[in-house]
């Protein structure tokens, strides 16, 4: 994000995702946590789709790769596994999940939804993060998840309308 320097893009659908899958098995066996076959296919189709999916939209996706029928609580397991390891982020509004650009470290989700197209970005914001935090201590909070979503038009969008 030009001229802000707390903030800054974290999900890049351009990412690459042979790079984005190795760093997710790293960090998977740094955790003790298992990457299985299922999980590791989840996190491709999130990183290749470029968009918000839902778990049904991965259904078909996912089976297709593995050449097998699967039930939705087996797709649903995995984003929990992935989400709990900070690998994928869900989009509350949507019920629908992306892939994290930076799973290695507890952040701020913040996103800005298309209306139109349905892409996202995910944005850490450092400066977001304090005023939340501050807040939650001063209120005795003890915050477990934090995401913010924003919903309107990307540029794309914007100057297609």
């Amino acid at each position: 994000m030009v001229g802000r320097p707390d903030a800054r893009a974290h999900y890049d659908s351009t990412l690459d995702t042979a790079h984005a899958l190795a760093a997710a098995a790293s960090l998977c066996r740094e955790r003790g946590a298992q990457f299985t076959e299922v999980r590791q296919r989840v996190l491709e189709a999130l990183w290749q789709a470029g968009q918000p999916l839902t778990a049904y939209e991965l259904m078909p996706r996912l089976e297709a790769a593995l050449e097998r029928r699967l039930a939705p609580p087996t797709i649903y397991r995995s984003l929990d596994f992935l989400m709990d390891q900070r690998l994928v982020s869900r989009i509350e509004s949507r019920n629908a999940f992306v892939p994290c650009a930076h799973p290695e470290h507890p952040h701020i989700c913040v996103f800005f939804v298309c209306d139109r197209c349905s892409t996202s970005v995910e944005v850490e914001n450092t400066a977001i993060e304090h005023l939340l935090a501050d807040d939650a201590a001063s209120l005795g909070f003890e915050i477990h998840r934090r995401v913010v979503e924003l919903q309107g038009l990307c540029a794309q969008c914007v100057v297609s309308a």
